[in-house]
């Protein structure tokens, strides 16, 4: 009969073993996953970017990242993607593998100059670009074969449509409607 107590209190401990372990699994499995939602708003705090329409202007303000730069969440041609507000970029920029999902076509190749040289990059248009409730139809852009990230320059040919100002780390973005 010791043996066969023995034989429980093992099986117990056992037991209780695993399912201390599968605790701490659960436990760090759901603190993994707040805090990669944690970094990503981190990184892009304009996933949800609320616009404030009124007469003829829709008006959206985005907030900087830590970096102190504008990222948000916008649509090209109905697909969500990550933008970076460049106004130093003279046209959208898409990388590559993204414009291919996308389905943009490659135009013209053109020689561009960004910070990190010359390069060559192929001239597109976008159907449709949406950044809160500012909407933009056929709008100019390139496809740049050298960009690694995923991530969209917003540049001027989108922002010189709008107006802007920037002051105490927001960025203002107008639209006036004709």
């Amino acid at each position: 009969m010791s043996n066969e107590r023995q034989s429980d209190k093992e099986f117990s401990k056992k037991i209780g073993t695993r399912m201390t372990l599968i605790a701490w699994i659960i436990v760090l499995g759901m603190l993994t996953f707040a805090f990669s939602g944690y970094l990503a708003r981190q990184s892009n705090p304009n996933q949800t970017i609320q616009s404030l329409n009124y007469q003829d202007k829709t008006e959206i303000i985005l907030r900087q990242n830590r970096s102190g730069h504008y990222v948000a969440t916008a649509e090209i041609n109905l697909v969500p993607v990550d933008v970076i507000v460049d106004t130093g970029a003279t046209d959208v920029s898409i990388p590559e593998s993204l414009a291919n999902r996308l389905g943009l076509v490659k135009g013209s190749n053109i020689t561009a100059t960004t910070a990190n040289g010359i390069i060559t990059v192929y001239s597109t248009r976008i159907d449709f670009i949406k950044l809160g409730d500012i909407n933009m139809y056929d709008v100019r852009a390139s496809i740049n074969p050298n960009m690694s990230e995923n991530v969209v320059l917003l540049g001027m040919s989108f922002l010189d449509k709008l107006e802007f100002s920037h002051s105490n780390n927001q960025l203002v973005l107008k639209q006036v409607k004709n």
